[in-house]
């Protein structure tokens, strides 16, 4: 599909309006230049910039004519990019409104391609906009359907009930822990994650630098009186490596961290159910961690082995039975929509499966086709259902949620999402997670400690600082020290100014 657009001249508009376009057509081309050719859809802007930004466009295709208007007033002072993110909105809610129009087709999210919606609506709340004026105003800026609203505040409450302090957080800090290293590669990753097999050279010189960056960074709470409401083991896969490494990993957490008896919520994700193992539940057992996460992704043994999977469906029951045996009363199981291959019979037995064995929380991912992954490189050997069979699945785990007693509790979107759609987290009452409601909703800094992990400083006033350690091993082990003084010199200056500004 090529889309020509006349009356933008402005390249940093190409990009949102190709996001938008994908959620319509496969493979959309958009061009802001003279047309090149003969384009499939033609879309001519005007936009006016003065006290508010107003903006018309009129769709042609195949001799129909589709129009939309929309104006928004421009806040005074509004720094350059701020008032650019408000014409954008505006520009991608007229593009919509007729694309929609000309489709037929309803995008039930509006205009919104960013990972976190709930965290639009936390922030009018946090304003003291009533329930209905926020709700309205989601309809109005973003075009988002009552359906997703509803879903928002559900969501919204549920974090509120499980985190009511949720608001006051800043002056604490959450500490995510990367472990790089797993089994094999899957298909659709992209995160840091290296096949262990043969590198246990580079997983010894990893483990020092990251016990080194949990000295330092616990040095720094203790001396400011900063306390830690969550910590999560992530990856790659954490349970990975050998328990004694595991259990060398967590007592330096609890010689290094401050009060580690109080902090609220301690998970490993365990992941690949070919990583667990008897000594490493024990160790978990021994520090007092019983939270974990067992993730099938999909029951049928096809699926698993085209996705780079090494385990067999038969190995994440044994496994989620033996965790359970060993006292792992908090466990998280992840399925993905829209698998290569899989369809509605293959999600629904995933949900059979699941039904047999009720972890305390479940998340349902919508595949998504990042950019570096495997899956996204040789799209074509990757067969996905249609856009009405993902719908379909995303309607059957909702209904199989609410009818066994789990609520949602946490919500994220990523680009290039199958149908649009969203990955949701579900848990039974008093089962959520506390991490996973801290990321999303970006109330307080998340700092990232190992190879790859990614920090996030918010400061008082809400702005945020991205850092992201070297997600090579190679790299991160040279530099480890470099990039833990970076990160204790931005937490210095963030405390600072929110100490002064109290």
């Amino acid at each position: 599909m090529y889309i020509h657009i006349n009356g933008l001249k402005d390249e940093r508009f190409a990009r949102p309006l190709q996001l938008i376009a994908n959620l319509f057509f496969e493979e959309t081309s958009i061009s802001l230049e003279e047309e090149m050719g003969k384009a499939n859809i033609k879309i001519d802007f005007e936009l006016q910039i003065g006290a508010k930004v107003e903006v018309q466009a009129v769709l042609q295709q195949n001799e129909q004519s589709y129009k939309a208007f929309y104006e928004k007033d421009l806040s005074d002072g509004l720094m350059e990019k701020e008032q650019f993110k408000v014409i954008k909105n505006a520009v991608a809610h007229v593009y919509l409104s007729v694309l929609q129009d000309c489709t037929k087709m309803v995008q039930k999210w509006g205009i919104l391609t960013g990972i976190r919606p709930t965290k639009l609506l936390h922030k009018s709340l946090q304003q003291g906009l009533t329930k209905e004026a926020a709700h309205q105003k989601l309809k109005s800026d973003y075009l988002i359907t009552d359906e997703k609203i509803e879903l928002m505040q559900a969501i919204v409450d549920r974090q509120l009930a499980v985190v009511p302090d949720l608001y006051e957080l800043g002056k604490e800090v959450s500490i995510y822990i990367g472990i790089p290293f797993c089994p094999t590669k899957c298909a659709y990753c992209t995160f840091p994650a290296y096949a262990i097999n043969g590198r246990q050279g580079s997983v010894n010189s990893f483990l020092g630098g990251l016990h080194f960056e949990m000295r330092k960074l616990g040095e720094w709470l203790k001396e400011n009186n900063v306390k830690i409401t969550t910590v999560y083991y992530g990856g790659g896969t954490p349970t990975s490596i050998t328990a004694e490494e595991m259990d060398m990993l967590y007592e330096e957490m609890y010689t290094s961290f401050p009060d580690v008896e109080n902090i609220r919520e301690i998970t490993v994700e365990a992941g690949r159910p070919d990583t667990i193992t008897p000594e490493k539940l024990s160790v978990l057992k021994k520090w007092k961690i019983d939270r974990i996460s067992v993730n099938p992704q999909s029951y049928t043994q096809e699926t698993l082995k085209a996705i780079g999977r090494h385990h067999t469906v038969e190995e994440t029951i044994n496994k989620f039975d033996l965790a359970r045996q060993m006292g792992m009363n908090n466990i998280n199981m992840d399925l993905i929509i829209g698998l290569p291959g899989e369809g509605v019979a293959e999600f629904q037995h995933s949900l059979d499966e699941t039904e047999k064995l009720m972890p305390e929380s479940l998340t349902i991912h919508t595949l998504s086709f990042k950019r570096a992954s495997e899956m996204t490189r040789n799209k074509s050997r990757y067969k996905v259902a249609s856009r009405e069979e993902i719908v379909e699945m995303m309607d059957l785990g909702e209904k199989w949620t609410k009818e066994h007693g789990y609520a949602p509790y946490y919500l994220y979107r990523q680009k290039n999402i199958l149908g649009n759609l969203e990955n949701v987290g579900y848990s039974l009452p008093n089962q959520e997670s506390i991490y996973n409601i801290m990321i999303m909703e970006e109330q307080q800094t998340i700092i990232g400690l190992g190879c790859g992990a990614a920090s996030k400083f918010i400061d008082q006033d809400g702005k945020i600082n991205h850092f992201a350690n070297p997600k090579d091993p190679k790299t991160y082990n040279d530099s480890f020290e470099e990039y833990t003084n970076k990160k204790i010199a931005i937490l210095n200056e963030i405390f600072n100014k929110n100490v002064l500004t109290k």
